[in-house]
């Protein structure tokens, strides 16, 4: 009986080991060197700007400019008043289809009149396509919120609005998400000082967060912000060769 079953333990072992071949690793023998970069395709560029004039002559009304950019982007300029129509155009329409708002955000160009300019990126999954939709605003006047057509633009215009200062009218729960409350001032706005106007510790004596104005240990405009070898003019010096007095030989 013992000696059976050490047969079939040796009979196991022999197929094992029968079954076991080597493990190979295939790789590639070429290396990829090029960029991933989607190449430039003239026939999706005559899609975009196609369809950037079809909806320029659909609602002639609100969209002012549009253009395709370097990159194959398609962007529609509309003015303010028309923010609504057009995204809800561009999101029901059977050829547009864009049900994503994948980004809302601003740029501060202190030069221009309307120095705001809020973009709406836009995501198509239908057609798997991108574009955005531009619009511009004062400090002062509001901008139609867009909660009512996507969702998603709740907290990107209360983000907007807490660092730039662009108001949006109807929106549901308008405030302040990202600096604490009763903070003065949009840290984006590009005239917003660097140092801020307020700072905020924790006061042992009150048990409480206090905010206090910023008070700084030293002037902040005399900071020197050149390179740090410039502040030690001594590694720049040479050393100096001795003088030799009158009637000395070399």
């Amino acid at each position: 009986m013992l000696a059976g079953v050490r047969a079939a333990r040796g009979l196991f072992r022999g197929a094992t080991a029968f079954c076991s071949l080597p493990q190979v690793r295939l790789e590639g023998t070429t290396t990829e060197s090029r960029p991933t970069v989607r190449p430039e395709s003239k026939v999706l560029l005559n899609q975009l700007s196609a369809f950037g004039e079809y909806v320029a002559e659909i609602m002639p009304k609100y969209v002012q400019q549009v253009q395709v950019t370097c990159n194959g982007e398609l962007e529609v300029m509309v003015h303010p008043d028309g923010v609504i129509p057009v995204l809800v155009f561009l999101r029901d329409h059977t050829n547009a289809q864009f049900k994503s708002l994948a980004d809302l955000t601003a740029v501060d160009i202190p030069a221009r009149t309307n120095r705001f300019e809020i973009v709406y990126n836009l995501l198509s999954l239908r057609f798997n396509s991108r574009m955005r939709v531009k619009t511009y605003a004062d400090e002062l006047t509001p901008i139609e919120s867009a909660v009512p057509v996507f969702q998603a633009a709740n907290w990107y215009e209360r983000e907007v609005w807490d660092m730039y200062g662009v108001f949006f009218a109807n929106h549901p729960d308008l405030r302040r998400i990202l600096t604490d409350y009763g903070f003065e001032g949009h840290p984006f706005r590009k005239d917003f000082p660097l140092s801020g106007y307020v700072e905020v510790r924790y006061d042992d004596e009150v048990k409480r967060v206090v905010a206090e104005p910023v008070q700084l240990s030293q002037e902040f405009r005399k900071f020197d912000l050149s390179s740090p070898w410039e502040a030690f003019p001594a590694h720049r010096q040479q050393p100096e060769s001795p003088k030799l007095e009158p009637g000395e030989a070399k």
